[in-house]
């Protein structure tokens, strides 16, 4: 069973996968949690060029649309970039923002997750703010540190439990297949409500934290169970209907 505390969400981030033949699968989600009585919110973010697409698929149902990452301004000379104004026009409620691989790949920064987010709310959207540490990090003694320097550089003033999402996700689980033990889950996610707490006041008690890192239906009941777990954010489990259903009936 769940554990209490702010309403869930658990929200499909697709990647750099999906084209026009993936469309089947946001459908036959739709269908099968059609007459499913949820105490969650349910979310996928395709890559952005069938965000439109999708959420004409979407239309009418409760299934939420996101983005994958964004830049920080509305407009400007910034060649292959999308504004979080332009991810609201095409339907988008949330942005993902910090990612591990944005992080690793692109180099970015907490500064720079901070300004993306930042932009996210501007626009009026939720800021899903990715954090979390590296294998290094974690045999080190580290988890707690890494987690805190994050969280303060990556959460711009100004955040709101209304506004922001938080996402943790152990840079070594993300698609190996590896997990956090349920205990190592939930000492970092309770780190992370009293960190949320000195750095939002009370606003941090409402913020959802999400749990990603290797998700799948076998292990979504445990993981989602612990406290401070309000959610998942799935990779490669969210590409098949029936698996993502697997794990958003937790919270049926």
């Amino acid at each position: 069973m769940a554990s209490e505390g702010p309403r869930p969400l658990v929200a499909g981030n697709w990647k750099m996968n999906g084209g026009v033949a993936m469309l089947k699968e946001p459908r036959l989600l739709a269908a099968m949690l059609k007459d499913v009585k949820l105490k969650a919110d349910v979310m996928v973010c395709p890559p952005a060029i069938i965000l439109r697409r999708v959420k004409s698929v979407l239309k009418g149902t409760r299934i939420k649309v996101g983005g994958q990452d964004c830049h920080w301004n509305p407009a400007g000379a910034h060649t292959g970039d999308i504004s979080p104004e332009m991810l609201k026009e095409a339907g988008c409620t949330a942005v993902i923002v910090g990612h591990s691989e944005r992080r690793t790949n692109h180099g970015e920064s907490d500064e720079t997750v901070a300004k993306k987010a930042k932009g996210v709310q501007r626009a009026g959207l939720k800021a899903i703010i990715c954090i979390g540490e590296t294998l290094d990090e974690r045999k080190s003694g580290k988890t707690l540190e890494v987690v805190s320097r994050q969280l303060k550089g990556s959460v711009p003033e100004g955040s709101t439990a209304d506004n922001t999402v938080i996402a943790y996700e152990p840079v070594w689980a993300i698609g190996t297949g590896l997990t956090p033990t349920t205990a190592e889950v939930a000492e970092v996610h309770a780190h992370i409500r009293s960190e949320l707490g000195a750095i939002m006041g009370g606003e941090g008690a409402g913020v959802r934290i999400l749990y990603g890192g290797s998700v799948k239906p076998s292990n979504a009941a445990e993981l989602m169970g612990q406290p401070n777990v309000n959610g998942a954010l799935v990779g490669g489990a969210s590409l098949k209907a029936s698996d993502f259903l697997g794990i958003i009936k937790v919270y049926a």
